[in-house]
């Protein structure tokens, strides 16, 4: 077991390598920010429940997000990781992206990563609870990717958070309209938003808990949030006609070296 290298955060912090925000507990902000990210969630799942909202912008979420949620593993996460762990971070980094994949096209059946329109493949209560399961999988993550990535340092922690929250609310939609489609009614549906919120906040308290375990939680959550870009937001991108949505995939990868050039102080 590795502990958090905190001689390493201490002179990154006084060699002003974070980025300049209001300085709070780290295991503090992670909390607070899992519940934003919580609550994005839920509004999500209340979006598709009242059913008179205009979500035609939905498609521009899961762009902008995958391609940075993408360029945020890659490019942040993972080096950080490797930091931590040396080369086994790799092989965790692997089973992070497994275990989602296990959850998501193992133990569920097929769905869309946003609002699921398809009743006619929801007709068994089963499938849609299955599908309920892996999407928690995947959100406890996001919380311990946030934790993580505050445990390392200010700015990987803000970046990770901002990459989780740009896919929060698709989510919400993803998993409230499933219930929908496979016969569940409005409050249970809802209800299901709110598991995956509360699956969220409840991975950042377990790496809250576990702080001393960061070397472990960094790499899985990466692999997590690489198949998450990969596997499923860019799949329904690349659904879509011409190469607008393409373009906005782009846009959240340059979004994140935007960041890294004017907020994150070299």
């Amino acid at each position: 077991m590795k502990s958090i290298p905190s001689r390493n955060l201490r002179e990154n912090r006084e060699s002003g390598t974070d980025i300049i925000l209001p300085q709070m507990h780290p295991i503090l902000l992670s909390l607070l920010l899992g519940l934003t990210a919580a609550a994005a969630n839920v509004f999500g799942g209340a979006i598709i429940v009242q059913k008179h909202w205009d979500r035609s912008y939905l498609r521009y979420f899961v762009a902008l997000g995958a391609g940075f949620m993408l360029a945020t593993a890659i490019v942040e996460v993972f080096p950080a990781a490797l930091e931590l762990r040396g080369k086994s971070a790799a092989f965790l980094v692997l089973v992070g992206y497994l275990i989602v994949h296990f959850f998501e096209h193992t133990v569920t059946t097929h769905f869309h990563f946003g609002e699921e329109t398809h009743k006619d493949q929801f007709v068994h209560t089963h499938k849609g609870y299955s599908i309920l399961i892996g999407l928690i999988i995947h959100t406890f993550f996001d919380g311990i990717a946030i934790a993580s990535g505050f445990l390392v340092s200010n700015w990987l922690g803000w970046i990770i958070f901002l990459a989780i929250f740009l896919h929060k609310i698709p989510e919400g939609f993803t998993i409230t309209s499933v219930m929908l489609a496979s016969g569940q009614s409005r409050s249970v549906a809802w209800g299901a938003s709110v598991l995956l919120g509360i699956a969220t906040f409840a991975g950042v308290a377990t790496m809250a808990i576990f702080k001393h375990e960061v070397s472990y939680g960094l790499p899985l959550s990466a692999g997590v949030t690489i198949y998450v870009a990969a596997s499923d937001l860019i799949p329904e991108v690349n659904r879509e006609p011409g190469a607008k949505m393409a373009l906005v995939v782009f846009l959240g990868v340059g979004f994140l070296f935007l960041l890294d050039h004017f907020a994150h102080v070299h």
